[in-house]
């Protein structure tokens, strides 16, 4: 059993407690979270650090297939070129692919991820997700623009699809974005999900997207009426109108990755607006192919950096929480509650007075 407590704690289920008090198992699992009102009489019991405890962080989209890409593809080039880049990269030694993203998955885990929705078009990651401690959560890509083509394509997902199964992945199809599929493609997707089924798809990452379909919005809502929830990726380009009409939806969750959207087109999305009209917000890394490194803290420094009048623990709660009930795991993850075990994470140095993270904020794991 462990006493732990910290300037700060972020449950993410709550208010930030001032020297609060967490008890946990040695396997993780909270017992309990003591409210001090700042008032912490230490014992010799009582591990005491100076930053902010949080729980473990969620990953909410990555590709973990693509780290061989990492440092490949020219940053600034834009959505069309980045997607041409990553075609004509993609398909490399298996044993390369997998090395990359062995060393990709190490990373998180230092990086204090604990749970990842991860993209996956092949098998190639599979070994490595099923030996991995982290929560794996994999979306089976499906995406080709040529009609002649689909039957094959929905074939060969359904082909990973049972892959996952039988490593023993918990897994849904989904579709790349809505301008990757034909009509006839889509129809397939479609008919494989069910109101149980999670949804994650790339939205609205540039404005270019809008030249390649239809009404986005109306396309999306008619996805999220079929599924239990539907994960908006990236959402660059996405504007008020189109995020209140998700929204309101009520299981619909947006999903943003600064980091890579910095990379491919240099823009942001509109973190304040998304902020005001809902709390559906995750946070994600993308791939190694348009970032340098698979953080979430970094990810939340950038988001906090782009909408700094939002208090640090919503943002917080982004990369931790949300993530987790974007991902169907916050029975188990994303809060510091009693009986659950989500990771236990010290931010530290942190600006102690303002609450923000500071560039040189890094993450150690306490439990």
């Amino acid at each position: 059993m462990r006493r732990i407590s910290a300037q700060y704690i972020f449950t993410s289920a709550g208010k930030p407690l001032k020297r609060g008090v967490i008890t946990a198992t040695d396997d993780g699992t909270v017992v309990s979270v003591e409210d001090t009102g700042g008032d912490l009489r230490e014992t010799a019991a009582t591990e005491f650090y100076n930053g902010i405890i949080i729980p473990g962080l969620v990953n909410c989209h990555a590709h973990l297939e693509l780290s061989h890409l990492g440092g490949q593809i020219p940053a600034g080039g834009g959505l069309q070129k980045f997607i041409t880049g990553v075609r004509s990269r993609r398909d490399a030694q298996p044993g390369e692919i997998a090395a990359a993203a062995e060393k990709a998955e190490r990373m998180m885990v230092s990086e204090g991820t604990v749970a990842c929705g991860d993209i996956s078009n092949g098998t190639a990651s599979f070994e490595i997700k099923g030996r991995s401690t982290i929560q794996w959560l994999t979306f089976t890509e499906v995406f080709g623009s040529d009609p002649l083509i689909a039957e094959t394509r929905i074939g060969e997902a359904l082909a990973v699809s049972a892959a996952a199964a039988a490593a023993g992945l918990k897994h849904h199809i989904t579709p790349h974005s809505l301008y990757s599929s034909s009509e006839e493609l889509f129809s397939h997707i479609t008919s494989h999900i069910t109101p149980d089924s999670m949804v994650s798809l790339h939205f609205l990452e540039s404005d270019e997207e809008r030249t390649m379909t239809g009404d986005h919005a109306a396309r999306a809502l008619a996805l999220a009426a079929g599924c239990l929830r539907l994960i908006l990726v990236h959402n660059t380009a996405i504007t008020r109108p189109e995020a209140e009409l998700l929204a309101a939806a009520g299981n619909t969750w947006f999903c943003l990755c600064p980091s890579s959207n910095l990379q491919i087109t240099g823009t942001l999305p509109p973190v304040h607006l998304l902020s005001e009209v809902t709390g559906h917000i995750a946070t994600g890394t993308d791939s190694l192919a348009s970032n340098n490194s698979l953080s979430i803290l970094t990810e939340m420094r950038l988001l906090h950096d782009a909408a700094p009048e939002l208090p640090l623990d919503e943002i917080i709660r982004w990369g931790t929480l949300n993530g987790a009930v974007a991902l169907g795991m916050e029975e188990t993850l994303g809060s510091l509650e009693r009986g659950k075990k989500p990771g236990l994470l010290l931010l530290e140095p942190v600006d102690l007075h303002r609450l923000r993270l500071l560039p040189e904020t890094r993450v150690r794991r306490l439990l």
